[in-house]
């Protein structure tokens, strides 16, 4: 008999045909709705993978319910959805998509620092609103990005594809990093900073990009952003608990930041009745970072692969 896997999302045909002639397959099939987690904890019961996104809490409760449960494949490079303690006590080996989705991720990231600081989602707003009387001097006036200074906080793969981006625009690239990155150095010319308050007054803009963890809860705060530039743009593609939004709220609101551009929210998705969304120099995306088609194809294929390869009594192939 062949080992049962749970998919708590639809993916797409040639996904399910790939896992298919390996395992047998059941899937909640909504795109856009998130399993129940009352659902997912009767389905799991049975089930000997779990190919799961972001949005699935994978708790303690839930894996204490799995007993069958060898696999947890994250659709994702981050997995703080997952109770990687609780799973490997229990022998379940976690796996996640690391360096499939970098190229786009950095790719969004600096579309949306340019969209932030060059007010872009705002100025075409104030088109279609029918304010556009006539052409004046300094309505709409952003902020340069050749020749700024970028500080990136984490310089894994999508911080150094960041790094490369900004690289053709001339920028003065900074950064904040757990440790320091030599030849990474050498390469892309950067400069370290071991304080990261000593690195964030000189920036005009800051791009957050570490994976989050219980420490790093509000990571940026008020403490940070009043270390900024009142000019300075913060860009947070990582993960929304990095960043204190009232402390952001207040900051964007009062001029203490010029503007922010947000992928990713504390609670997802984000309320509509959420402050954040009433300000015009915030530029809010719903969590797509990595959201091309081929990168999304790769991700869940990649998914697929760890699945079939533990399930085979193989080695994982991106073991957390």
């Amino acid at each position: 008999m062949r080992p049962a896997v749970y998919i708590t999302r639809k993916l797409p045909d040639s996904i399910l045909q790939h896992l298919s002639g390996h395992v047998h397959i059941k899937m909640w099939d909504k795109e856009n709705e998130p399993v129940p987690q009352e659902i997912l904890q009767e389905e799991i019961r049975e089930a000997d993978g779990l190919l799961c996104l972001l949005t699935d809490q994978v708790d303690e409760k839930l894996l204490s319910g799995a007993p069958h449960l060898k696999i947890a494949a994250n659709m994702a490079v981050g997995y703080n959805n997952i109770d990687v303690a609780a799973a490997a006590k229990r022998r379940i080996i976690v796996t996640n998509a690391p360096g499939v989705l970098t190229e786009t991720t950095a790719d969004l990231t600096f579309a949306l620092l340019m969209a932030a600081a060059q007010r872009l989602v705002e100025s075409s707003d104030f088109l279609r609103a029918g304010n556009w009387s006539a052409w004046t001097p300094m309505e709409l006036t952003g902020q340069d990005i050749y020749g700024a200074t970028l500080g990136i906080i984490g310089m894994g793969r999508i911080g150094q594809a960041l790094a490369r981006r900004a690289k053709g625009f001339n920028m003065r690239i900074v950064y904040h990093n757990r440790s320091r990155k030599p030849e990474v150095e050498k390469e892309l010319g950067l400069d370290f900073y071991t304080d990261l308050y000593d690195m964030l007054p000189v920036c005009d803009y800051v791009c957050i990009l570490v994976p989050y963890t219980s420490e790093l809860h509000h990571f940026i705060g008020e403490k940070e952003m009043n270390a900024m530039k009142q000019t300075a743009v913060l860009i947070n593609t990582a993960r929304g608990g990095l960043v204190d939004e009232e402390a952001l709220f207040t900051a964007l609101s009062t001029g203490k930041l010029f503007a922010a551009g947000l992928d990713v929210f504390e609670k997802e998705p984000v309320n509509p009745d959420s402050p954040l969304l009433s300000l015009s120099n915030l530029v809010t995306l719903p969590h797509i970072g990595s959201a091309s088609r081929a990168t999304r194809l790769k991700m869940a294929k990649l998914a697929a692969d760890n699945i079939i390869a533990v399930l085979s009594g193989k080695p994982p192939l991106t073991p957390v």
